[in-house]
């Protein structure tokens, strides 16, 4: 069974596809695995040099030098300093053949097919021989790869990276804190407002008492407590409907419960109509909230 499926060499620039082995294998696995070629050349430009992605049955290995790269699909039972040495005499033959200007004037994809033949031969080589022609190479290979292993990914790093270098995803979107909502809808204006309202008059009932709890009768702290903390909870449900953020509906609720028990406790200090008030503009806050969806990536993208 052959352990070098398929090779591809790319432009980094651009994922430009230069050249590529001709298969006849209709392995779905193998399918899969140069479809998944196609989504990494897309991003080379902002991977390691030098790759492995791990797959149940197949293994895709990568190297890049002088904006060009150069990719191959093995079998799982192929070490990987062996499929390293194959990218590196496929590095060398491609160089022997064609210069830096011919690469960097590439325009159409695959404009460089008769290559094909060289990777059929050298895959051919690495096949039948299990191995290079001179060991001294391998063993060169297999030093360099202790001393500076290869970076493993997975297609989700790919797929990420790829966002990143077409400008679709920033790169500090693993946290959620910089993906972009819907504009603020007429009735969310109104919620602000009205929330800012809320935490406005609890901080100044809250400053207001803290004067007569020290004076007089500490036992009106927990009232202020409870103002202090409703007026943390307006800002933050301020905050929380403007901007994106993990477990946005666990934050919503939990702020919501808190304003409302909050409120139950200050029920000897505030009459009935500015109870209603109060827990009326955090419900709606938080319903608002949670209907406020991420923007759809075509339309962030300005396409």
């Amino acid at each position: 069974m052959s352990l070098i499926l398929f090779a591809f060499v790319v432009r980094i620039r651009d994922g430009l596809p230069l050249s590529a082995s001709t298969d006849f294998l209709h392995n779905k696995e193998l399918q899969e695995r140069k479809q998944q070629l196609k989504v990494m050349s897309k991003s080379l430009n902002i991977l390691p040099e030098r790759g492995i992605i791990k797959g149940h049955e197949l293994n895709i290995y990568f190297l890049s030098s002088k904006g060009v790269s150069y990719m191959t699909v093995c079998a799982c039972g192929l070490p990987a300093a062996m499929a390293f040495c194959f990218l590196d005499d496929l590095c060398w033959e491609f160089t022997a053949c064609f210069d830096s200007s011919a690469v960097a004037l590439a325009s159409r994809p695959y404009p460089f097919l008769e290559f094909d033949s060289t990777i059929q031969k050298l895959q051919h080589h690495y096949n039948q021989n299990k191995g290079p022609s001179l060991e001294v190479t391998l063993v060169e290979v297999q030093e360099e790869l202790s001393t500076s292993p290869p970076q493993v990914l997975t297609m989700g790093d790919v797929t990420l990276a790829n966002g990143v270098a077409n400008g679709h995803v920033d790169q500090t979107t693993a946290s959620g804190q910089n993906q972009r909502l819907e504009p603020v809808s007429a009735p969310g204006i109104l919620s602000l407002v009205l929330n800012i309202m809320c935490a406005a008059l609890n901080l100044i009932r809250g400053v207001h008492l803290i004067e007569y709890t020290f004076q007089d009768d500490y036992d009106s702290l927990w009232n202020v407590l409870a103002f202090l903390v409703a007026f943390v909870c307006c800002v933050c449900q301020c905050h929380l409907y403007l901007f994106h953020t993990c477990q946005k509906k666990l934050k919503a609720i939990t702020l919501l419960i808190l304003i409302i028990l909050c409120n139950a406790f200050l029920f000897d200090v505030r009459n009935i109509w500015q109870l209603v008030f109060h827990m009326s503009v955090a419900c709606i806050s938080t319903l608002l909230t949670l209907h406020r969806k991420l923007l759809d990536r075509n339309t962030d993208c300005g396409v």
